[in-house]
C-alpha cells in the first residue's frame, strides 16, 4: 500500500484560536502534563512529518520560543471578522514549501500517533485533494473531525477564495473537494479542551 514519505509533509498545529470559551485565554498555552498544550501537539506531530510550523496570533514570542516557524493569520487583526481555523490553515498552506500539509489543533494532545500515516495512504488511494479524520462514537456513527486532516499543498488558492467570499466552515470548504474520511476507532483521541475544566478532565 501506497504512502507518503515524511519529507513530502510539513506538520501544522493551529493554535490561534480566541479561545472565547477559556476566558479569553491562549488556548495553546495552557498546561497539560508539565507542558503547555501546543509543545504537546508539537511532539506528537513531529514523529508524523517531515517539518513542523505553528500558527498563532497572540504572544508569539512564546510560539517561537518552541523551535520551529510561527505564522500568524492574514488579517488576523481583525476581531469580529475572525475566519476560524481556516485562516490558520491558509497561513500554513502559504508558507508551505512541501507537496502536503498536516494540521491538527493545538487543543487535542492525545491525537492518534498514527494520524498522518492513515490519512497519507487514505488521500493516494482515493486520489484525494483531502484526507478527514473522523472517529466512532459509542453508537458506532462517524464523527467528522475536519480540524484533523491532510491537503495538498495547492489548495492555497482555492481555500483563499473561499475565505474571501465569507466562508468560515471547514466542512463545508472540504464538501467543494475531493476529500476522504478515516475513520479512526479510539474516539478519545481526539477529545479537546474549550474549557479550563476540560483541560483539567483530559490531564486525569
Amino acid at each position: 500500500m501506497a504512502e507518503l514519505a515524511l519529507q513530502d509533509i510539513t506538520g501544522l498545529v493551529l493554535a490561534g484560536g480566541q479561545g472565547a470559551r477559556m476566558g479569553g485565554l491562549d488556548k495553546g498555552l495552557q498546561a497539560f502534563k508539565g507542558k503547555t498544550l501546543a509543545q504537546h501537539a508539537l511532539a506528537r506531530l513531529r514523529p508524523q512529518v517531515g517539518s513542523l510550523m505553528l500558527s498563532a496570533n497572540r504572544h508569539l514570542a512564546d510560539y517561537a520560543a518552541f523551535g520551529v516557524p510561527v505564522w500568524t493569520d492574514a488579517g488576523s487583526e481583525s476581531e469580529d471578522d475572525y475566519a476560524g481555523p481556516l485562516a490558520g490553515m491558509l497561513a500554513g498552506l502559504a508558507h508551505c514549501s512541501t507537496a502536503y500539509l498536516a494540521c491538527v489543533p493545538c487543543d487535542a494532545p492525545l491525537f492518534p500517533a498514527d494520524l498522518v500515516a492513515r490519512l497519507g495512504t487514505a488521500l493516494l488511494a482515493d486520489q484525494a485533494d483531502m484526507a478527514v479524520a473522523a472517529s466512532i462514537d459509542t453508537s458506532g456513527s462517524l464523527r467528522s473531525q475536519p480540524v484533523f486532516c491532510l491537503l495538498r499543498s495547492d489548495m492555497h488558492a482555492s481555500l483563499a477564495q473561499y475565505l474571501q467570499q465569507g466562508g468560515r466552515k471547514v466542512a463545508v470548504w472540504l464538501a467543494q473537494h475531493r476529500t476522504t474520511t478515516v475513520a479512526f476507532e479510539d474516539a478519545q483521541a481526539f477529545s479537546n479542551a474549550n474549557t479550563l475544566a476540560e483541560l483539567r478532565g483530559l490531564e486525569r
